[in-house]
């Protein structure tokens, strides 16, 4: 099989509480050409739309998006929208709130609790639903996220969001967030070249929760918001010789095996990428490739 034949099935399944989605997942972040998360020209708008229609077509159906993912030319909401609407029934949307912008993309403070649900209706004003599936909180150097994460499952049992997650935090916000309703994800950054005990635990606790652990920058690496990173340890290049891959997608792989409930949610507005990050999910690595890509981590570290 070829790259281009490769389907995000192969990369498995996990459910997002009653909602199933294949691990290999999409990112819109970088759709937009925002400077704040993606440093270059966006895509052109057709191809944008036309990235987003082929990732459905090759079964991703888990998109990562936020409100304030958006540049002067670009909202990842609006093309997400226009690509997919009438959405298909098993493509979950997955959006995030706390941070903010004004709508010169300068960032806010970070919001309140009493502001989430005016987060929450933006994101279905731009998507176009009636309700959010899966809601994940940013947490922003708060040391507790009780009181936001309160104002979130309100919502959710107002029947405004159907699921709830977080987003960057350690295993104390992590068991607030349980005190008070299910967590069905877990976002954090986390990458082969990037040692975080503090992560390593959150993801062993998402396990034993049976709950998502959703990496983000797992492919950028230290490159973060600039984009994928051309940085890569000689034992990720010794492996993507191997297999005869790119380095991004033993990255992806490496994200993927580190456990059944971890999930990928690699973003691009290259055709060409896409299908890569996607045939991605079929890579199987070796117990002596994962021994020789940890030790580059911790050699990292």
């Amino acid at each position: 099989m070829t790259a281009e034949t490769i389907t995000a099935e192969a990369s498995g399944t996990w459910k997002l509480g009653d909602l199933p989605v294949h691990r290999i997942g999409f990112g819109a972040m970088r759709l937009t050409g925002s400077a704040a998360f993606h440093h270059g020209t966006p895509s052109d708008r057709e191809r944008s739309l036309a990235v987003l229609r082929r990732a459905v077509e090759l079964g991703v159906n888990h998109m990562d998006t936020a409100a304030f993912y958006f540049s002067s030319l670009r909202s990842a909401n609006e093309l997400i929208n226009s690509a997919l609407s009438p959405y298909p029934d098993d493509l979950v949307v997955v959006t995030k709130v706390g941070p903010h912008r004004d709508h010169q993309g300068e960032w806010g403070t970070a919001a309140r609790p009493d502001q989430l649900r005016g987060h929450v209706e933006e994101n279905l004003r731009q998507l176009g639903r009636d309700h959010l599936d899966v809601v994940n909180f940013r947490r922003q150097r708060q040391d507790s996220i009780a009181e936001h994460f309160g104002a979130l499952a309100e919502l959710r049992t107002a029947g405004l969001i159907r699921h709830l997650g977080v987003s960057s935090v350690e295993p104390r916000h992590l068991a607030e967030a349980l005190e008070i309703a299910p967590v069905v994800c877990v976002q954090n950054r986390y990458a082969v070249d990037r040692p975080d005990p503090v992560g390593d635990e959150v993801l062993r606790l998402c396990g034993e929760h049976g709950i998502a652990f959703v990496p983000f920058y797992a492919v950028a690496g230290d490159a973060g918001e600039h984009g994928a990173t051309a940085a890569h340890d000689e034992a990720v290049l010794s492996v993507a010789r191997a297999h005869g891959v790119s380095a991004a997608q033993v990255r992806i792989a490496w994200t993927l095996h580190q456990g059944p409930h971890v999930l990928a949610i690699p973003g691009t507005g290259n055709p060409a990428h896409l299908a890569e990050n996607v045939a991605a999910g079929a890579i199987e690595l070796t117990g002596e490739e994962l021994a020789l890509l940890d030790t580059a981590r911790t050699r990292t570290g």
